[in-house]
């Protein structure tokens, strides 16, 4: 298309393109080239530049043979007048026809072309001058659109975004998930515990989360039972989990299976009320399971993790029966204060539908 454009065109509209397009593409090319240290562009934007001295010297030679009209103009700028001349006459006949055919046919050899109609065809015929320099002008637009376009754009933002929750509502869910009261689902507890806040609520204002999840699974030892979904947000520095557990255990009962379970001192067990339920501080060690796949390494497919810190608050005021864990942990072993727990809890279990609103 381009091609059959440039054929086409005229001689004084054409070359002038060529020559901005060659002179663009090249400069730019070349520049890029001795930017980046590369030697096949350098040789593409000197093709080009090549390009373009030849097409000015054609332009000069046409522009010379134009001012000297005789037998020593060069063979392009002849036709490049005949062409124009026989552009002219083409404008000047339809006007003369008519006188002609009024007149009749005059006998005798032909006659030299009148003054007046010498005129008529000056005026007529196109200014190479004004040609080129349209031409150029609307090309040198276009070139600096493209030169400075890059530019001109907005730049990326590579600012980090926070991870976003995984949409998991298209899965299906187990059985208990369908019993009411409804039990919410990993998604809903993915989207209350993942704030943009989180991090200053875990004294680390200027880390942003790294992954974000969701899991509507069920209890361990249930036989499927029981609903207990979770979610995950992770940072550089902690890893948060929201989870929701409907049995019937209350908070009393919790707090006494975890006093069994180890000494309340090293547990750090701490009792208090948050947002007028029952609520208990402990600490124990994650689990770490580790699959080992036949290479050499540690035999024990769970070991113990770093510890974590975590607030049972149960799910409605009259405690009667369920709760919500929310357990920090970091892999370095550091843990944020119990105030920073507190605070995540004030902000993330109201925006929990459900049973937390009785």
């Amino acid at each position: 298309m381009l091609g059959l454009l440039l054929r086409v065109l005229p001689f004084w509209v054409r070359e002038p393109l060529l020559i901005a397009l060659g002179s663009v593409l090249g400069v730019r090319i070349t520049y890029l080239a001795i930017h980046d240290h590369e030697l096949v562009a350098a040789g593409i934007g000197a093709v080009f530049l090549v390009f373009t001295a030849v097409r000015v010297h054609v332009v000069v030679r046409a522009l010379r043979a134009r001012r000297n009209p005789g037998p020593a103009a060069s063979a392009e700028g002849t036709v490049t007048d005949a062409v124009a001349q026989a552009w002219a006459q083409a404008q000047v006949a339809p006007a003369q026809a008519p006188a002609q055919t009024a007149a009749g046919p005059r006998p005798g050899p032909a006659t030299a072309t009148s003054p007046a109609a010498t005129a008529t065809s000056a005026e007529k015929e196109p200014n190479p001058w004004g040609q080129a320099v349209a031409a150029v002008a609307v090309f040198a637009a276009l070139a600096a659109a493209l030169w400075l376009g890059p530019d001109m754009l907005p730049a990326e933002d590579d600012t980090p975004r926070a991870a976003s929750c995984s949409d998991t509502e298209d899965e299906k869910l187990p059985a208990v998930y369908g019993k009411k009261p409804r039990p919410v689902t990993g998604d809903r507890l993915c989207e209350a515990l993942n704030r943009p806040d989180l991090a200053r609520l875990l004294g680390t204002p200027t880390e942003i989360a790294t992954s974000a999840s969701g899991t509507s699974g069920t209890a361990a030892l249930t036989d499927g039972k029981v609903a207990e979904p979770e979610a995950r947000v992770s940072f550089d520095t902690y890893t948060v989990t929201l989870s929701a557990t409907y049995n019937d255990l209350s908070t009393a009962q919790y707090v006494k299976l975890v006093k069994i379970a180890g000494d309340e001192d090293e547990k750090g067990l701490r009792t208090l009320t948050v947002l007028g339920r029952p609520a208990f501080l402990s600490s124990d060690h994650t689990m770490k399971f580790e699959i080992n796949l036949g290479g050499e390494g540690s035999s024990a497919p769970v070991q113990q993790g770093p510890l974590a810190r975590t607030l049972s608050v149960a799910l409605d005021g009259k405690d009667r029966g369920g709760y919500y864990d929310i357990t920090v942990w970091s892999e370095s072993g550091a843990l944020p204060t119990d105030q920073a727990l507190l605070d995540i809890a004030g902000k993330v279990l109201p925006a929990i539908p459900g049973r937390s609103a009785r």
